[in-house]
């Protein structure tokens, strides 16, 4: 859907590699991500394969821009650090919220943020001069954003209409900058969707919630945020929708077993 809306709108399509998680990229899945691409018959102007004006295009090499952004938000007191763990979150509070996997963050930390600002030397390694030492110093923490309880995001959107959500209820305080030194996807997509001057995301229905938060970090960084356009998500023959996981489904498998790359998007 991304490369027809490029065309409709006689637009680039850019192609981005999120491999900000070093223990799940290897360059190998790049190969073998833009060959899979080029199979199905997708093409972009701008990536990390063929570069642009925007380069580099792929996150593990936009790290500094990363910083930059997480910075500016800890000096204007927009978020902090909490010491939950994932399972303390699931067992505190409820569900995430439809097809969102995170769930509401019920502010334990919060509150103590607020009566006990950390200390400089627990911000995570990036602004370090020892980074091994940072990451010991740093890594009982996630630095999650403190977003406005109450306050309704609404976005129109170009695949599913108008979309409104509320902070606090629909979805928490969110994390910005895991304990393992990592970049969370919220802050890397927005800081990179901004700075590659993106006008329009196309993605799946699972993220409108994401979209919301986003939004809300689009206003904390000064930037304007692009149009977004989210499309319905696919689905095996049982209903659930396709994932890393089902590997029986990927292009790679389904190329191995002689399917046709007209068929596939003839069908889908």
């Amino acid at each position: 859907m991304a490369q027809v809306r490029a065309r409709q709108q006689d637009g680039v399509l850019v192609l981005r590699n999120e491999d900000l998680d070093p223990d799940r990229s290897k360059p190998e899945f790049l190969r073998d991500l833009i060959e899979d691409l080029h199979w199905f018959g997708l093409s972009w102007q701008e990536g990390p394969d063929c570069g642009g004006p925007f380069a580099p295009y792929s996150q593990s090499e936009r790290r500094k821009l990363y910083v930059e952004g997480f910075l500016n938000l800890w000096r204007h007191g927009l978020i902090y650090a909490c010491q939950c763990s994932r399972r303390d979150v699931q067992t505190a509070t409820q569900a995430p919220h439809g097809a969102d996997d995170e769930p509401v963050y019920p502010g334990t930390c919060r509150e103590r943020a607020e009566l006990k600002p950390i200390s400089e030397k627990y911000l995570p390694s990036l602004i370090a001069r020892d980074r091994r030492e940072a990451q010991r110093a740093a890594a009982k923490f996630n630095w999650r954003f403190r977003v406005p309880d109450g306050e309704t995001i609404e976005f129109n959107d170009g695949g599913l209409g108008r979309q409104r959500f509320i902070a606090g209820r629909d979805f928490g305080d969110f994390v910005l900058w895991r304990h393992d030194d990592v970049p969370s996807y919220q802050l890397a997509v927005t800081m990179d969707d901004a700075l590659m001057k993106m006008t329009e995301v196309v993605r799946g229905a699972d993220l409108l919630v994401s979209t919301a938060r986003q939004l809300l970090l689009y206003r904390a960084l000064g930037f304007a945020p692009p149009e977004f356009f989210h499309c319905e998500l696919m689905t095996d023959t049982h209903g659930v929708r396709l994932a890393k996981r089902h590997d029986s489904l990927s292009l790679r498998a389904l190329r191995a077993a002689g399917k046709a790359p007209e068929e596939l998007r003839r069908d889908w």
